[in-house]
């Protein structure tokens, strides 16, 4: 038979390691959605551009065309386009395309883009060199902005088993309202509908 104070130790002990189990399982909750973001932007997972430097490497003769897909969230009283729907990118080559936002409400407005690549195989080949997306912009009443998004897709775009066949990709951006540097789709959303 077990002694009543080893029992009470015994008890104290996986209590202790109960707590900290706990403890540290909320620590990673919070911790998985910066750390699966800085994943992403690392390795192009998912669909999300690579950020990095200009590429000093050689240009290949392979092209791809890139598309430019821009959308506003509702509520935001923003337009907001790209100065050509499309580039035929030459693998390896920097390119730099700029993208026009006007605020066409009656008071002034702050939104941030987010992005996408498909398809999302591509996004570890999609290198953006200098993007407004996560940067809050603040617009007055019909004021209009240019910003640049300088970027390049890599040429083992087709060296890759699962993406030498391809010869398009679509880079989409969405602006949100924005509160505090984060996309607001609670603010973006009309009353009485509900977000998808």
């Amino acid at each position: 038979m077990t002694d009543p104070r080893t029992r009470q130790r015994q008890s104290r002990a996986t209590a202790l390691a109960c707590l900290g189990i706990v403890a540290g399982m909320t620590a990673l909750a919070f911790a998985f959605v910066p750390l699966y973001d800085l994943f992403c932007k690392a390795t192009g997972f998912d669909g999300t551009p690579r950020t990095g430097a200009s590429r000093t490497g050689p240009v290949s003769e392979d092209r791809m065309v890139v598309h430019f897909d821009t959308n506003v969230a509702p509520g935001l009283s923003w337009r907001f386009q790209s100065e050509t729907p499309r580039v035929e990118a030459q693998l390896g080559a920097t390119q730099t395309v700029f993208f026009r936002v006007t605020n066409t409400g009656t008071v002034p407005s702050t939104g941030i883009a987010t992005f996408n690549l498909q398809p999302a195989l591509t996004g570890s080949y999609f290198v953006k060199v200098q993007c407004f997306c996560f940067n809050e912009q603040t617009l007055k009443p019909g004021e209009t902005m240019d910003f640049p998004v300088v970027f390049y897709v890599e040429p083992g775009i087709k060296v890759d088993s699962n993406t030498r066949d391809l010869t398009e990709m679509t880079l989409s951006y969405t602006y949100f309202a924005s509160k505090n540097g984060q996309p607001q789709a609670a603010l973006a959303t009309p009353a009485g509908i509900k977000a998808n």
